[in-house]
């Protein structure tokens, strides 16, 4: 079997038979691969705890029919062990990993752009610089945006028209101004408006600086327009505290 190298994120396993498992993985060059692991459940596996999702590792597979095999295993950074002591980075970890899942769709295909956002996520999460809750929220505005989803919040989503503007709509595509609102519109705060677009932006004094109403009404925001471009919630995402 052909083999090749890559570097990639855990981002979800299951059991297979008696001492294997399926691991899913978001590569670098490979995009979304599923790929077995033999023998990872055996207490004397040399990749047990490097295939557990969240970790950050380098390996080696052998391309099969349907299936990848993973032959080589090395760890380049285990965020599991960095988040598991934290249940709200935990839990905002899971929802990234869950996202990255669902936006690349297609096995196979490259995803940079996504794989590089995931492993910046996902090390922000385990340095505790910023309050988990707003690290998630920037990477779900910056993983929709790149997954093609980008929101507007400067400009009417509908006309183009410069703002600041009132009302915002998932369906929509962001912000819209009165003569382009919708029915079910949100009237968000100004303040939320601009909390938006600093998490979009990574421009963390704004965000650090909001007011906590703007950011609370900012994060039902952000989860409203992943639910409407994913077509259903995450699951994950109903452990975490908004």
């Amino acid at each position: 079997m052909p083999l090749y190298r890559d570097e990639a994120v855990v981002l979800r396993t299951h059991k297979l038979g008696e001492a294997d498992r399926i691991i899913t993985l978001l590569t670098r060059q490979h995009g979304r691969v599923r790929a077995v692991a033999k023998g990872v459940r055996r207490t004397t596996s040399r990749w047990g705890s490097r295939l557990e999702p969240f970790t950050h590792v380098d390996l080696q597979l052998a391309e099969g029919r349907n299936l990848d095999v993973v032959t080589q295993a090395e760890s380049l950074d285990p965020f599991a062990s960095r988040l598991g002591g934290d249940y709200d980075r935990y839990t905002a970890g899971t929802v990234m990993l869950e996202t990255a899942e669902r936006l690349v769709t297609e096995e196979k295909q490259p995803a940079v752009q996504q794989f590089l956002l995931l492993v910046g996520g996902l090390r922000a999460m385990a340095a505790g610089e910023h309050p988990p809750g707003q690290v998630l929220d920037s990477y779900l505005l910056r993983s929709l945006a790149v997954a093609g989803y980008a929101p507007s919040f400067e400009h009417c989503a509908r006309c183009g028209d410069a703002g600041p503007h009132r009302w915002f709509s998932p369906s929509a595509g962001g912000v819209l101004c009165a003569d382009c609102r919708v029915p079910g519109s949100a009237g968000p705060a100004p303040g939320t408006i601009a909390v938006l677009g600093a998490l979009l932006a990574g421009d963390w004094p704004v965000v650090h600086a909001a007011d906590p109403r703007h950011l609370r009404e900012a994060s039902g925001l952000v989860a409203a327009y992943l639910a409407w471009h994913l077509e259903r919630g995450l699951r994950s995402l109903e452990y975490v505290e908004r």
